[in-house]
C-alpha cells in the first residue's frame, strides 16, 4: 500500500496504537457508565479489528464484555455511480439487537464524514439505538458532512494532498499509522 519512499512520517508505531486504543477504552467505559449497554460495531475494513481490540481491552478494564459486530457500508455510500470499480458486498454481522442500545461505531480513519453517514443509515436500518457515539483512530479533518467524533486516538490536521495510510496485524502484517503523499 505505501512505499518507504511515499512515506512523509510515522504516526503511530504498535506501541503508541495500542495505548490510542487503551484511552479509548476507558473514554467509552467512562462516558457510558461501563460496558453493560454498550455495543461496538466496527465499519469495514480496519474498522473491524480495531473495535474487536477496543472490546477486549474494555473486558480486561471493565470485566463485562461489550456486543460487537461489523458493518459493511457499501450500498449505503453516496457515491456509488461515481466509483468505476463494482461494488463488492461483505458480510454485515451484528448478532445482537441495535435497539436501545449505547452503539459506538468503530472506524480507523475520519475524514469527509461520508463512511459514517453510511454506517449510521446502515445501523438505524437495524433498530433504533439509545446513542450513536463514534470512536476513531485518526481524525485528520477536512469534513464534508457535520460529524465529529466522540473518542480520538489522535487528531493529524492533513491537506488533501496526502493520505493516512492505517495498517492492522489482521490485514496488513503491521500495526502503524502513516502520512503518505498521494
Amino acid at each position: 500500500m505505501e512505499t518507504e519512499k511515499q512515506v512523509k512520517a510515522t504516526i503511530m508505531d504498535d506501541a503508541a496504537l495500542g495505548r490510542a486504543l487503551t484511552r479509548i477504552a476507558h473514554e467509552i467505559l467512562e462516558r457510558n457508565r461501563g460496558a453493560e449497554n454498550v455495543a461496538l460495531i466496527g465499519i469495514r475494513r480496519r474498522g473491524v479489528p480495531l473495535a474487536a481490540r477496543i472490546a477486549e481491552k474494555m473486558t480486561a478494564i471493565e470485566g463485562t464484555a461489550p456486543a460487537v459486530g461489523e458493518v459493511d457500508i457499501t450500498f449505503y455510500r453516496d457515491d456509488l455511480t461515481t466509483r468505476s470499480e463494482q461494488p463488492v458486498l461483505n458480510a454485515t454481522r451484528i448478532d445482537f439487537d441495535v435497539t436501545g442500545k449505547d452503539v459506538v461505531l468503530v472506524d480507523d480513519v475520519i475524514f469527509t464524514g461520508r463512511t459514517v453517514r453510511a454506517a449510521m443509515e446502515a445501523v438505524f436500518d437495524l433498530g433504533r439505538p439509545h446513542t450513536v457515539q463514534l470512536a476513531v483512530l485518526i481524525d485528520r479533518g477536512l469534513r464534508e458532512l457535520p460529524f465529529r467524533p466522540d473518542f480520538v486516538g489522535k487528531n493529524v490536521p492533513t491537506s488533501r494532498s496526502e493520505l493516512v495510510s492505517v495498517m492492522v496485524e489482521e490485514f496488513d502484517g503491521a500495526n502503524r499509522v502513516a502520512l503518505v503523499d498521494m
